[in-house]
């Protein structure tokens, strides 16, 4: 693990940001990290305001400042799996939904709000929504997505009429209630509580998860070794559009730690309580480190109540019940806990393909100590698997051992720890909070720093890469690891699995896999003319797409294809240079637009006009791939897009003149359009010359063409 960087703050006068007690973070997956901070009023002491920050971290140096509105310290944050949506939760009982305003990271906004009255929330999260992948690591080498990332059978918590997931959210009090607010089709909030149990007692610590059957499990402790965990079956339901509660106890453990009498003294009290995954039953607790599992097991019956001769298919008796999986030895105070959010099979194949690769992401969980140093343990043997040693040893080079710089620290300063961790969605990068309210953001490397070769490397950064490019997820923390060396192979490799998939995952793919090229190709100074190729696609596409939207059929039950559809095959397979006669072959009446829609289009549709005569203006200069426009002017299918936008402008015009893009040309009667088209058409044509002799090819249509009239025809 490195220091990537450490995000301040802006100074405010009259004003001191100060780290909230607790202080909370969590990340998105779009890599977005909010965690909370009170702003202090220095000429009113008694003035606090509970702040939530929100950073890109791509873009670190914008902190966006939420002032909550909360008037008791927030005590949970919770992303929804879009990423677009936070769940804030106070010492007061209110729980906020935060959403984005017009998709901007930069403005959110209240949308809804729900409370219990003075009982403190102390765990909270999104119903789960049914949607879960597992990543298998013995199938990274396959070439199909779907070998490599598996669906799992899983259950919403709640469905729909259809069987759509409902959304909402679940919360635990310090008083043992559970909560649940449901977000209707309508809007409206429908909102339940119930208690967790007959005999309501303290909650000091509680985490949720998820069953595959729908049901939810939370994990509950008042916070004393001594006492047991106790862990109850949430079921949620709506039963004339009301919403009901059911919970069941489930069996409890006691931590192993306190079963020693000479032990039991030494760990007073449980300060962490959580799920590893919130898709199964395992558990973790600290200051010493306890994994336990919830397994079902046979249960024992006595011979009198066995049958002589059994039945055929029928089982033994099962009871669930919690067994001890590994524990650590001693360790230092433990200030904060990071779990994995990758969700990686840990099937005893995958987990020996893992070890004998390298590959670590996933898992791993991260410990912050109080003197400020970070260990990541594997999950399940629970071995040390890297050191941080923390910001102040980064600031001051400090290593373990260096009595001179531990001299040199100011001694009446409180040492620097992190008080909150979060990990990415890869597991690649770990977000933390120290006690000054300071982020600092660390490298976590794939193989925890053992040395890998190259090719190894390059399969386990395209693995993630491909996870990112399935699930949707933002891949900013893949991104930390590759070095300018890996861009090329890494854009190559990534189009070759891609081109093997079939053509209707490659449909849903195709921008996610420019969007990534491109922001690989941004990593290499000798791939910069690449991304703005890829960059330029993705607004193509687009603008594409939202131009055939406008499309409407002439007869409504036509069963076929859509007019964008015709206009796509119809333009592939006429390879005329005259506009006009690829036009006959339409249907001109599913181009028919009122006035008002087509003139708002006019400085979109002049956009489009520009680049084409952009991109055949440079045509010379593209024999060098450092030059913008290269890698365009060798795609077919976006030349061939360009065609189809081209067509649909020239139908337009023929409605209303006015809304076509406008150029400055040497004669009164010159088709601009016209022209502009039987050039694109010949490159386009070009591109599909297989072999060298298309290089020559695109070097005539300019050389042919473009020195004579044709080309100082035609200027903007």
């Amino acid at each position: 693990m490195e220091l990537a960087y450490v995000c301040e703050w802006e100074k405010r006068p009259k004003c001191t940001h100060c780290p909230s007690i607790p202080l909370v973070c969590s990340w998105s997956c779009r890599n977005l990290v909010a965690f909370t901070t009170d702003l202090k009023n220095d000429d009113e002491d008694k003035e606090i305001s509970h702040m939530i920050h929100i950073i890109d971290t791509e873009h670190p140096w914008d902190v966006y400042c939420i002032s909550s509105g909360h008037t008791e310290v927030i005590s949970c944050l919770e992303w929804d799996q879009s990423g677009s949506r936070l769940l804030s939760a106070d010492g007061d009982g209110q729980i906020k939904c935060w959403s984005m305003s017009d998709h901007l990271v930069n403005s959110w906004e209240n949308i809804l709000l729900s409370s219990v009255d003075g009982d403190p929330i102390v765990a909270l999260t999104w119903l789960h929504n049914g949607v879960k992948l597992a990543l298998h690591v013995e199938m990274s080498g396959s070439t199909n997505f779907g070998e490599k990332f598996s669906r799992v059978k899983f259950s919403p918590s709640l469905t729909l009429f259809g069987g759509k997931p409902m959304e909402g959210w679940l919360a635990v009090t310090v008083s043992g209630l559970v909560t649940v607010s449901l977000l209707k089709p309508g809007g409206t909030l429908l909102t339940a509580s119930e208690s967790l149990c007959r005999l309501r007692g303290r909650v000091a610590l509680a985490d949720i998860a998820f069953t595959g059957g729908g049901n939810i499990v939370v994990a509950a402790s008042d916070g004393s070794s001594s006492s047991p965990v106790q862990f109850y079956k949430v079921v949620v339901s709506v039963v004339n559009e009301k919403c009901r509660i059911d919970t069941e106890l489930l069996p409890s453990l006691f931590l192993r730690c306190t079963t020693d009498p000479l032990r039991r003294d030494k760990y007073p009290a449980v300060t962490h309580l959580k799920f590893l995954t919130r898709e199964n039953s395992e558990q973790s607790n600290n200051i010493i480190v306890e994994c336990w599992s919830l397994r079902k097991e046979g249960l024992p019956v006595n011979n009198i109540f066995q049958h002589r001769s059994p039945v055929v298919g029928e089982k033994q008796p099962t009871i669930l019940k919690w067994r001890i999986l590994t524990t650590t030895s001693d360790l230092e105070r433990v200030s904060a806990v990071a779990l994995p959010k990758l969700p990686i099979s840990i099937s005893n194949t995958d987990l020996k393909v893992a070890t004998d690769t390298k590959f670590c992401p996933g898992l791993g969980l991260a410990l912050a100590f109080n003197d400020g140093s970070i260990q990541i343990l594997h999950r399940l043997s629970l071995h040390t698997m890297g050191v941080f040693y923390g910001s102040s040893t980064a600031s001051t080079g400090q290593r373990p051992g260096d009595e001179s710089a531990i001299k040199r620290q100011r001694t009446g300063s409180p040492a620097v720890h992190f008080k909150a961790l979060q990990f990415s969605w890869t597991s690649l990068a770990l977000a933390g909070i120290d006690n000054h309210g300071k982020l600092y953001m660390l490298r976590v490397s794939p193989s925890m720093g053992q040395v890998l070769e190259m090719n190894t490397t390059l399969r386990h950064l395209l693995f993630l890469l491909e996870y990112c490019m399935v699930t949707g997820y933002d891949w900013w923390d893949v991104l930390l690891h590759v070095q300018p060396t890996m861009v090329h192979n890494l854009v190559e490799k990534l189009h070759e699995e891609y081109m093997r998939q079939n053509l209707a995952l490659q449909q849903v793919l195709a921008t996610r896999i420019l969007a990534v090229k491109a922001s690989l190709c941004k990593l290499s100074t000798a791939t910069a003319a690449r991304a703005c190729d890829f960059y330029a696609k993705l607004l193509l596409i687009a603008i594409s797409s939202t131009l055939k939207s406008l499309l409407r059929p002439h007869v409504l039950n036509t069963p076929d294809k859509s007019p964008g559809d015709r206009l796509s095959e119809i333009c592939a397979k006429n390879t005329d240079t005259e506009i006009d006669k690829v036009m006959i072959n339409l249907k001109t009446e599913e181009f028919v637009l009122d006035g008002p829609p087509l003139q708002s289009l006019q400085q979109l549709i002049q956009w489009v006009g520009d680049f084409v005569l952009y991109l055949l203006a440079n045509l010379p200069n593209q024999g060098s791939m450092v030059r913008p426009g290269f890698g365009f002017m060798r795609d077919g299918a976006s030349l061939g897009m360009l065609r189809e936008m081209l067509v649909m402008i020239r139908i337009w015009g023929l409605l209303k003149p006015g809304c076509l893009p406008t150029f400055t040309a040497m004669s009164d009667n010159q088709d601009s359009m016209q022209l502009l088209f039987r050039l694109l058409t010949k490159l386009w044509l070009c591109c599909k010359i297989p072999g060298s002799q298309k290089m020559d090819n695109l070097r005539c249509v300019h050389m042919g063409v473009c020195p004579t009239e044709e080309s100082k025809a035609c200027t903007r």
